[in-house]
Parts: structure tokens; C-alpha cells; sequence
């Protein structure tokens, strides 16, 4: 946890919940141990679609579907691409695509997103960045592409349940390199001139980077 676990379990407590059909979902996600937001995201990204009330969403890490789902539900005039090179998810995503009624409204694009985003046309206003962690710094120059000014790009999990701020020293071995690229990642979306970008520790912790204007 990289905030009180008491204070997070008070917080989501008070939130209002969702329909009945993404309940069901995500318990289905978590007997089965697949990751997808935790439900003080959740509750971030219901606010972001309420208040940016995107119209094309890309998404890259489908999983199951369930944040495509959710962006659905509460941005209802969107259309989201997401992207999911998992072979074993794709067809239950799509499963709950057609199943709840919207893969009229979400495009799967199957394969690695690293082939997939040079592919893409146009821009997106709203982008979720939810894959392979240590990948997000390889993204990043197409992500940037696909932006238009004032375009968002929220980034989950980057904060490692805390483990981000240790040595790589003090991780172990086989996160090493996660933790160094998701550093980088980290230094590069504040220091980037074409973006402004806060660190926020919601969940297991986000960035928020909005593209701005070119002097």
C-alpha cells in the first residue's frame, strides 16, 4: 500500500459503486486473479470521464475489458480503442464486449501495442496507459503522437506498491528492470516539455499528463 490502508478502505466505503454487470466482472477478475483497477482508480476515472467527456479513448492493456467497460459506461459517447497482446484474454474480452452490449463502441486491437500505436490515425483526447509496466517508457513517443493539445494521458500502477522510491538495489532481481524503466518513465513525463504531468497516489499510484501547447 503506498497510502493508509485504513484511510483507502474509509474512502472507497463512501463511493457509490457501479452497475450491476461491472460488479459482477470484476469479482470474476479477481477469483481469477486478473489484474484490473483497484476501486479507488475506479472512482478516478469515472471523475475523468464525467469531467473531460472524451469522445475517442485509447486504451493500451484490455485484460478482460473491465476499465474498457467502465470508461464506457461513464463516457458514454466515446468510442475506445484498447489494445491487449495477451492471446488467453482477448477472447473474454470480447466476450464481455458483446455480452454487455458495447462492442459497437469498443474496437480490440490484438497484438503488441510496441507494432500496433505506429499504426493508428488521428489523435485521441483521453488515453490509459494500464500494460506491461516496463514498457510505458517505449510507449511513450507514439503515446505523445497520438495527443492532441490539451489531450489526457493517465498511467496506472506507477508507483510499485511503493517499491519505487527504494534502490534498485533493494528490489528484487527480477524487478529491476521494471523499476529502473518505470523510473525513467517517471523523469521523463515530468521533465518532458510537451507535457505537464502530476504523480498522484491513487490505487498504486498515477500519473496525470495533459500536451500542451507549443511555444
Amino acid at each position: 500500500m503506498i497510502v493508509d490502508e485504513r484511510m483507502t478502505t474509509f474512502i472507497n466505503s463512501l463511493d457509490s459503486g457501479n452497475p450491476e454487470y461491472l460488479n459482477e466482472l470484476e469479482r470474476e477478475a479477481l477469483d481469477n486473479l486478473v489484474p484490473i483497477v483497484r476501486k479507488d482508480m475506479q472512482a478516478y476515472l469515472k471523475f475523468m470521464m464525467y469531467q473531460c467527456k472524451p469522445t475517442k479513448i485509447l486504451e493500451v492493456g484490455t485484460a478482460v475489458g473491465f476499465s474498457a467497460l467502465l470508461m464506457s459506461e461513464y463516457a458514454p459517447e466515446a468510442h475506445i480503442t484498447t489494445i491487449e497482446n495477451y492471446e488467453k484474454r482477448i477472447p473474454i474480452a470480447r466476450q464481455n464486449f458483446e455480452k454487455n452490449g458495447k462492442a459497437d463502441r469498443i474496437t480490440l486491437l490484438e497484438g503488441d501495442a510496441m507494432e500496433i500505436l505506429p499504426t493508428l490515425e488521428g489523435t485521441f483526447d483521453f488515453i490509459f496507459m494500464d500494460a506491461a509496466k516496463g514498457q510505458y517508457i517505449n510507449f511513450l513517443p507514439q503515446i505523445l503522437r497520438l495527443m492532441p493539445v490539451g489531450g489526457i494521458l493517465v498511467s496506472d500502477n506507477v508507483l510499485q506498491d511503493g517499491e519505487i522510491i527504494e534502490s534498485k538495489y533493494a528490489v528484487v532481481r527480477r524487478d529491476r528492470t521494471i523499476h529502473t524503466r518505470m523510473r525513467d518513465y517517471l523523469y521523463e513525463l515530468k521533465h518532458n516539455d510537451e507535457l505537464t504531468t502530476v504523480i498522484l497516489p491513487v490505487g498504486d499510484g498515477i500519473t496525470v499528463s495533459v500536451k500542451n501547447e507549443k511555444d
